[in-house]
């Protein structure tokens, strides 16, 4: 259980997480993955990171029972803090990142996929942003990167799901495949950006995000200026207390 890295080929370093048993993870979590990444991105000998998961799915957010258990906002500063982190690894790393997802991939989930170079997904991934049903707000700044304006805010308001072939028509993602060929179909692709020249792709990372549109970072932050303030007031708690059970 955790995050593990591994090296299967020249180039790659595919970093996994494994929260069971639904990949939501605690804050350390988010810590060890922003770590994890940014360890395989200031390796000179690595040229891609291919971000994937065990498990059932890609990854169910922050874990709310540890928000739950906390009298009070340490859990709920240390999962922010967390999560800024984690997504600012993926962003930040000096090699562009491939995400590969399979199952579900919610909440955090969408912030790690946001902010990867590219995803590749299996025939059964869903994404969404259940946040107004756990009592939170966030990560709209990355669902944004992976499907139109008018759909983000549909989404984000409803708690509704997009499939991987729905973000294919789009083209966020980049292929959609069996899951049993997710992570073959990930390495190919990591594998033809791993065969350029290692100087000149970091450089092209750091030019391309220098050209984004939209501070992440600023933006993310700002979001959860009012995930805080939601919770201060009492809404956040109320609603996620009714997290898991039926209506």
């Amino acid at each position: 259980m955790g995050v593990s890295t591994a090296c299967p080929e020249k180039g790659v370093c595919v970093v996994t997480i494994d929260f069971p048993p639904v990949n939501a993870l605690p804050v350390q979590g988010w810590y060890e993955l922003a770590g994890a990444v940014r360890r395989a991105g200031r390796d000179l000998g690595i040229r891609c990171v291919v971000l994937a998961a065990g498990g059932r799915g890609f990854n169910a957010g922050v874990d709310i029972k540890e928000l739950q258990r906390d009298p009070g906002h340490d859990a709920l500063i240390g999962a922010n803090r967390g999560c800024h982190e984690a997504f600012g690894a993926v962003y930040e790393c000096e090699v562009p990142v491939v995400a590969a997802v399979h199952g579900f991939c919610l909440g955090g989930g969408i912030g790690l996929v946001g902010n990867a170079d590219a995803v590749v997904a299996s025939d059964d991934a869903v994404f969404g942003l259940p946040e107004l049903d756990r009592g939170a707000l966030g990560a709209a700044t990355h669902l944004a990167r992976l499907v139109p304006q008018h759909l983000m805010r549909t989404l984000y308001y409803t708690s509704r799901t997009v499939t991987a072939a729905e973000l294919h028509a789009h083209g966020s993602v980049w292929r959609v495949v069996p899951r049993d060929a997710l992570r073959t179909a990930a390495l190919e692709l990591a594998r033809e950006i791993a065969a350029k020249d290692g100087g000149l792709i970091r450089m092209a990372k750091a030019a391309i995000n220098g050209i984004d549109p939209v501070d992440v970072h600023r933006s993310y932050r700002y979001e959860q200026g009012f995930t805080f303030e939601a919770n201060l007031g009492g809404i956040a708690g109320r609603v996620r207390d009714t997290f898991g059970k039926e209506a």
